[in-house]
């Protein structure tokens, strides 16, 4: 992790990429804003000449991307993840503009890591990968032609996100600033907290209907720490084993 460049602990996703061309565009618009960390999700097609040949002076980012079969590998050691997608639906998560989620990343990325998840060309990412995010952006384009090419919008993001490092480092460091838990241990508390509904007989998983999505989206916006998530833990593990007090 660095702690004086907040561009170096940030790691960029792409699920399910289907034309390799996607790959190198974006590796190109990664380094010119001075990003390097490209993570691909299940990609169709790489390594591939042409993701070579459209990341022209990138092709060290392309040489060092992460390749990862599911999400959750490549958001491990992530604090904080926002989903980056074209399409307005019910999430589990805020939605905001570029400039507002760059501010946020990098205002995490001073000490932790952080990370922009993108989604398949035609489809996008699924409401399962969104909700693994803890906000969700999207750029306010033309609503009579809001379709973005993928590396088009990558740019757009990189973009801001340089433009937020930049006001970051003139306001200098923030003191006290939070450690917020990681995308393992949030996952699994989501995991006891739903076996633990389960249990209860508050949550039927036969017909879950919105639960855990809302409570999903309950506890993105609190963006929960590190201590918080053990105290949740804690308090789950107490309804499920509880200690027989004497009298």
């Amino acid at each position: 992790m660095n702690k004086t460049d907040p561009l170096k602990n940030i790691r960029v996703v792409l699920c399910g990429t289907s034309h390799p061309g996607n790959i190198g565009a974006a590796a190109r618009a990664l380094k010119t804003m001075g990003l390097s960390r490209l993570y691909l999700v299940a990609p169709e097609r790489f390594p591939d000449p042409e993701a070579e040949w459209r990341a022209s002076r990138a092709t060290d980012v392309l040489a060092r991307a992460t390749v990862c079969a599911k999400l959750d590998e490549a958001l491990s050691g992530v604090a904080f993840a926002v989903a980056c997608t074209a399409r307005g639906r019910e999430v589990a998560v805020a939605q905001v503009a570029p400039r507002e989620a760059a501010r946020r990343v990098i205002d995490v990325a001073r000490g932790q890591q952080a990370a922009l998840v993108f989604g398949n060309e035609t489809y996008g990412l699924t409401t399962a990968e969104v909700n693994k995010c803890q906000l969700l952006a999207t750029v306010p384009a033309n609503p009579r032609y809001s379709s973005l090419n993928l590396a088009a919008a990558v740019q757009v993001f990189a973009y801001e996100l340089r433009l937020a490092a930049m006001e970051s480092a003139k306001g200098g460091a923030k003191a006290g600033r939070r450690v917020l838990a990681s995308f393992e241990e949030v996952e699994g508390f989501y995991a006891h907290l739903e076996r633990t509904m389960v249990e209860a007989g508050f949550l039927d998983p036969g017909h879950p209907r919105k639960l855990m999505p809302r409570l999903r989206r309950l506890f993105a916006r609190a963006q929960l720490e590190k201590e918080e998530v053990n105290i949740l833990r804690g308090i789950l593990k107490a309804v499920r084993h509880p200690k027989v007090r004497r009298g």
